[in-house]
């Protein structure tokens, strides 16, 4: 399949890792936790024509309160990745999981990660125990994935207020989470700053291509941040399209993003990703276009999934 998709947001969930966020009684923020298999992936990869998929582990990621476990998951998950790219290095790539909050651990899982593994980036959830991406709590987290020029994923997360009866959070509040962290990484200049680190938004960055100009205004209360600061900061992400290619979605993505920033992403296996899938392929674009959102965008991000 030389011309198939990249897909940038796929998930893995090995049963023992399932077990341990269920026997802590975390979920994905209420939504039930589907099966997974490496045979049912590579089922879902055939039938949607994806070459190649990032692998990366959802909400409710490693943090079960206890640093000693969190650092032991984050690597069991990590390595069995690396197992699955390395059995199929066509088929897979990876997202490393990080025992965030605990700073020591993470930065010693990032060096493990990238530098041992060859992973294709790390994965961050977009609040970690209520705080956000911005705060200067994880500036030392920023700094050595810029010191390695890393591709960093953020994947909503749960966020810190009760969730609305009858509506999980995957459904309703992960895409304001998103939108939450995104403003905050900006508005505290983490943009700005780490300028070697490619972060990708998951589900289209939540609100930012809507309400963009809005969340410019958050520099009047984030100075020296400057309105067209937030822009250009808003603008460096890449998003990617799980969940977010509707009719109605797409013609404001295609409008607000750099068109070289947007990826294709599955959100497999919680989201009904044929269905996306679908409305992607049936939505006009050209055939520049189509190969861009389809693999285009994904190598220049991931270089080593280009092919000859």
């Amino acid at each position: 399949m030389p011309s198939g998709r990249i897909d940038i947001h796929h998930h893995l969930i090995p049963s023992w890792y399932r077990e341990a966020f269920e026997r802590h009684g975390k979920s994905a923020g209420g939504w039930p936790t589907p099966d997974w298999s490496r045979e049912s992936s590579l089922a879902i990869m055939d039938e949607l024509a994806i070459e190649t998929a990032v692998l990366s582990a959802s909400a409710p990621g490693v943090n079960f309160g206890d640093r000693a476990e969190s650092r032991s998951m984050a690597r069991r998950i990590n390595e069995y990745a690396a197992e699955m790219v390395k059995d199929k290095p066509d088929r897979y790539g990876f997202f490393a999981v990080l025992p965030l909050p605990d700073m020591d651990g993470t930065l010693e899982e990032v060096a493990f990660a990238l530098d041992e593994l060859g992973s294709d980036g790390v994965g961050i959830l977009s609040n970690i125990d209520g705080r956000y991406l911005g705060d200067p709590e994880f500036e030392p987290l920023w700094q050595e994935l810029d010191r390695h020029g890393a591709v960093v994923f953020i994947h909503p997360e749960a966020p810190p207020m009760r969730m609305l009866e009858e509506l999980p959070s995957p459904l309703l509040d992960f895409p304001f989470d998103t939108t939450r962290t995104a403003v905050h990484m900006v508005a505290h200049g983490v943009m700005e700053r780490y300028t070697d680190v490619t972060v990708i938004l998951a589900h289209a960055g939540g609100f930012i291509p809507f309400a963009s100009e809005r969340f410019a205004i958050a520099a009047r209360f984030n100075p020296p941040v400057t309105e067209d600061g937030m822009r250009a900061g808003m603008k460096r992400f890449y998003l990617d399209l799980a969940l977010s290619s509707s009719p109605t979605s797409m013609p404001s993505l295609l409008t607000y993003a750099d068109p070289t920033h947007l990826v294709y992403g599955s959100d497999y296996p919680f989201a009904p990703a044929r269905e996306f899938a679908d409305m992607l392929d049936a939505y006009p674009l050209d055939s520049d276009q189509r190969s861009a959102l389809r693999r285009g965008n994904a190598e220049r991000v991931l270089s080593r999934f280009a092919g000859p």
